[in-house]
């Protein structure tokens, strides 16, 4: 299980081997790459030394920036046509304000698909994410407590048993309103990158 905090358990020279791999892949240079994602520069060099640790949404930024998931920046490619993820092989990015983002899906080769368990402390808001590239499509459930969801500028609350469907290239905030921790489903289907749409 890997720990996106301050944490021996991940292997911070992977993440940053494979988030360089990923930007040389799509032709980026750092500099490219920082105005894609409005992530700096020089944190950009020093994630790929593995000399710092990003926060979640840092690296959710760094993801959009390069029009993937946090899923393929955290676990290597798995070619298999089934892939069994035990509860203890599963990626968890934690971040310091409260929140943690459980990967339930694998990565896959030429798939840009991520599906996640994400559980929100109570009155802990966990930022506005970067929209998705054009034709990005995410699905939410909610499983407890209260998430007010807000997509550019609209705010929608949803509560235990509550599901919504949205265009993804959208700036997109969660926040937990509530007194208990909210646990809520997404899915994230992005668009294959060579499809003509950018990011």
């Amino acid at each position: 299980m890997q720990s996106i905090t301050p944490d021996p358990g991940l292997d911070m020279a992977a993440l940053g081997g494979r988030l360089r791999a990923e930007r040389r892949q799509r032709g980026l240079t750092l500099q490219q790459l920082a105005a894609a994602s409005g992530v700096s520069r020089s944190m950009l060099s020093e994630v790929e030394r593995g000399s710092r640790v990003p926060t979640v949404l840092v690296l959710d930024r760094i993801a959009t920036g390069l029009g993937t998931s946090i899923a393929r920046l955290l676990r290597a490619e798995l070619p298999a046509r089934r892939v069994v993820l035990r509860h203890d092989e599963q990626d968890v990015a934690r971040d310091p304000s409260g929140w943690e983002r459980r990967v339930l899906s694998p990565v896959l080769p030429g798939v840009e698909f991520e599906f996640m368990r994400t559980t929100i402390g109570a009155g802990v808001d966990a930022g506005v994410f970067l929209p998705h590239r054009p034709g990005s499509r995410e699905y939410l459930a909610v499983e407890a407590g209260v998430l007010r969801l807000s997509l550019d500028d609209e705010q929608v609350e949803l509560r235990q048993g509550d599901s919504i469907f949205y265009l993804g290239d959208c700036h997109h905030g969660f926040a937990n309103p509530g007194t208990e921790a909210c646990v809520y489903y997404l899915a994230m289907d992005l668009p294959d990158a060579h499809d003509g749409h950018s990011g």
